[in-house]
């Protein structure tokens, strides 16, 4: 988890399951200022699956991206409702699987919430 050159807040994590499945998550988002209390902020998740994991719907390769684009307003640093949407798609053989299940390959959604630090 860091910072990436021009303030990119950056996350990867790495997955070994008991059964030697090895997969991965990298995650990205910025925030874009356009007042002092209104944030923008673009984001993405990408999960990559190093082989075919057919029971739990996971093919090789980029397994699923999902983009987002919240606006938040920070009432305080501690405390800042938000709205966006989101779009997730399956990629490759693990849409494959997800039509095979009957499963939509992509989705939108409408998100609200609270940021909240402690």
């Amino acid at each position: 988890e860091g910072v990436a050159p021009y303030w990119f807040e950056t996350t990867g994590a790495l997955f070994l399951s008991d059964e030697g499945e090895f997969s991965a998550r990298f995650e990205g988002s910025y925030d874009a200022r356009l007042t002092q209390r209104f944030i923008l902020q673009p984001s993405a998740e990408i999960n990559v699956s190093v082989e075919d994991v057919p029971e739990l719907g996971l093919g090789a390769g980029l397994t699923d991206i999902e983009l987002g684009l919240s606006l938040r307003y920070d009432i305080t640093r501690t405390f800042a409702p938000y709205v966006g949407v989101s779009y997730e798609t399956k990629l490759g053989d693990t849409a494959d699987y997800a039509r095979a299940d009957g499963e939509d390959v992509s989705d939108t959604r409408l998100v609200f919430g609270v940021r909240a630090r402690f």
